[in-house]
């Protein structure tokens, strides 16, 4: 194996610090990120803002992959830690995230191994059909070295947000291809995996179909399309109302379909608490709860009077969503997921 890098570790564990700072922990956002920055974390952070340096972190993203030519072997990556030569087509690939596991799951390749969120500590039931029997590598914030290199990959995909303080190490265990950020940039992440694995093409024709499908929507629903509020019950009392620099905001562009005022915003999310959800108001309101909803004031926001006023709950339009495709999913798969529902929803 050959791993070369550009520049030094320290610069790159410097850059991580700084993007570290603008996620938030445990999903979309990225527990060192979220998963974007936040969507994937057990423990309460600060949530992901500056949705310039999300799109700056697309835009330097998109610039990554390889020259090689289809089929070509070895090729070499350019990633968000360097470069690294992958010396033949990888047959044993490690995820360290669920976005990752989505991307190479829709490639038709099925993981050796799997670090899932704390927030859902099992493989994701919308990835279980095609996804094999990856084995448990601990979670995106505690990975278990040992583990990974029993497994004897051939490549291993993350991101430099959660996991750069693990590059060099993971690099001796196996070639190492590491994104930014998880998250807003899902789209140029499954480029990269693709560009790792040999399946741009057909990365490129899944991404096509997305495009496709959130265009026939927005279509489908007319020029005068409700708003859509996303809200996510996060532990400890956080309650997420999801933006324009998220996942789920990058689809609902997609789909032309608006968003409350407050959720008009170029960050991952603002926050809110039980008290003040009257602010989650919008057309129609869907919720997801990341970890067990016990552990979240889901509870008692919904107990609140003022929740039972917002417009969309009086009309019949609140309704709970999978946090793990909605939140969690970060690839093409989960996104084309998350279009079923907003269909069958919206179109009622």
């Amino acid at each position: 194996m050959s791993v070369r890098r550009r520049g030094t570790a320290a610069a790159a564990l410097a850059l991580a610090a700084a993007l570290s700072l603008t996620a938030c922990g445990g999903s979309d956002d990225g527990p060192g990120t979220s998963a974007e920055a936040s969507a994937g974390a057990g423990d309460k952070q600060a949530v992901a803002q500056g949705g310039d340096e999300f799109a700056d972190a697309a835009e330097k993203t998109a610039a990554m992959g390889t020259d090689a030519k289809p089929g070509e072997w070895p090729r070499t990556i350019d990633h968000a830690m360097g470069t690294t030569e992958i010396k033949a087509e990888p047959k044993r690939v490690v995820v360290l995230d669920v976005g990752e596991l989505d991307n190479v799951v829709s490639l038709g390749l099925k993981p050796v191994g799997l670090a899932p969120t704390e927030g859902s500590p099992e493989l994701p039931s919308y990835l279980k059909k095609d996804a094999g029997s990856p084995k448990n590598i601990g979670t995106i914030n505690n990975l278990n070295m040992e583990a990974i290199a029993a497994l004897k990959p051939d490549l291993i995909l993350g991101s430099q947000l959660r996991a750069a303080d693990k590059y060099d190490e993971l690099s001796q265990i196996a070639p190492t291809v590491f994104s930014l950020r998880p998250g807003f940039t899902w789209k140029e992440n499954y480029l990269l995996n693709a560009a790792a694995l040999d399946k741009t093409a057909e990365a490129k024709e899944k991404l096509a179909a997305y495009e496709e499908k959130a265009q026939a929507l927005g279509e489908k629903l007319g020029a005068d399309k409700p708003t859509v509020s996303m809200v996510r019950y996060m532990p400890d009392g956080v309650i997420r109302l999801y933006a324009g620099a998220s996942f789920i905001g990058t689809i609902l562009t997609d789909t032309g379909i608006p968003r409350p005022k407050n959720q008009q915003i170029n960050d991952l999310a603002t926050e809110i608490s039980a008290e003040n959800i009257d602010q989650a108001d919008g057309g129609y309101i869907f919720t997801g709860a990341y970890g067990d909803p016990k552990a979240t004031d889901k509870s008692k926001a919904q107990g609140n009077p003022l929740w039972k006023n917002l417009e969309a709950v009086k009309a019949g339009h609140a309704y709970d969503v999978p946090d793990e495709t909605w939140y969690l999913g970060l690839g093409v798969t989960a996104a084309n997921e998350v279009l079923g529902d907003l269909e069958e929803y919206l179109t009622k």
